[in-house]
């Protein structure tokens, strides 16, 4: 696992977070801060996945 995997897992979670709280106390605002968060993280967690993957395919050469 490489780090934008995990930076962008961190990312999705705390969107997620944010945006149950923003539904929780009724703010639009932040039910979309943690709804992009989440897309942010999602692309930064496939962008690792690619990387790993290519990594991977390197290292099976």
């Amino acid at each position: 696992m490489n780090s934008d995997q995990v930076k962008g897992s961190v990312k999705d979670a705390a969107g997620k977070v944010r945006r149950k709280a923003g539904e929780a106390v009724g703010s639009r605002r932040q039910q979309a801060k943690g709804a992009a968060q989440q897309v942010e993280g999602k692309a930064q967690k496939a962008a690792g996945d690619l990387r790993e993957g290519l990594e991977r395919d390197e290292r099976d050469r």
